[in-house]
């Protein structure tokens, strides 16, 4: 059987137990060495064979996963945060599946989540957001039809905004094309969780110059709305005046 890992975002002590216990059994790991913390990989066995899927094409992970399968041995695909997530792993499994190769996926903590702690922030602010979009921006590989950044936009939810950080400029245009105020804040974190971790706080009128300007060029996740504020509602979780339907009588 062939395991997918999701890594987690950096922080070799945010990928799961299950998944930590997988790639330490392993005989053979894939992993996606431009983006995977190698430092997750440091408990694996001495004769674990490692390949960094940043050399390699679809055929050659698969054949890599074949063979292993021939062989009897576990063989581990690492992907960086959650697979799920920008992870290109359908298409692997997708492959497996024609061969008539088990495989399991380990779920990880995706880098979006891990931005947000290192915000200390919350995505879902009651009064100001309560949907999250995940997105990117448009570059070799198009968009879907009504997804581009400025539709998107118009819905003026808490936006993520994966693999674009090379285009800033463009990517605030079209957010305050789509609706969003200039004034709109906006946090980009490089490297979330990881010990070179920065953070870069802005608006949509001047987080572009701030990023060049601390020479952030890759590896990073920008996150834009009124959650990063100070002003929102109580959540009516933990009010003590609303009452649950099952654990909590409202005070009255």
């Amino acid at each position: 059987m062939i395991s997918f890992i999701g890594a987690g975002p950096g922080d070799p002590e945010l990928l799961t137990i299950k998944g930590k216990r997988l790639i330490d059994e392993a005989d053979v790991i894939i992993y996606a060495g431009s983006l995977v913390n190698p430092e997750v990989l440091s408990g694996r066995k001495d004769t674990a064979i490692v390949h960094d899927s940043a050399y390699m094409h679809l055929d050659q992970v698969i054949e890599v996963m074949e063979q292993t399968e021939k062989e009897g041995k576990k063989c581990v695909r690492v992907h960086t945060g959650d697979p799920a997530i920008y992870g290109a792993h359908r298409e692997q499994m997708d492959r497996l599946d024609e061969l008539g190769i088990e495989y399991e996926v380990i779920p990880g903590v995706s880098s979006f989540l891990a931005t947000a702690a290192a915000l200390r922030k919350e995505y879902t602010m009651p009064g100001k957001s309560q949907t999250v979009i995940l997105t990117r921006m448009e570059g070799r590989t198009p968009m879907p039809p009504k997804e581009k950044l400025k539709d998107l936009a118009s819905h003026h939810a808490t936006m993520i905004v994966f693999l674009s950080i090379g285009f800033m400029d463009e990517m605030s245009a079209q957010l305050i094309e789509g609706r969003y105020e200039p004034e709109t804040p906006v946090a980009v974190v490089y490297k979330a969780s990881w010990p070179d971790q920065k953070i870069v706080i802005g608006t949509l009128k001047d987080i572009a110059q701030k990023v060049k300007d601390a020479g952030i060029t890759k590896t990073a996740l920008t996150v834009v709305g009124d959650f990063l504020g100070d002003e929102y509602e109580l959540s009516k979780l933990y009010d003590k005046h609303f009452s649950t339907l099952e654990y909590r009588k409202a005070v009255e």
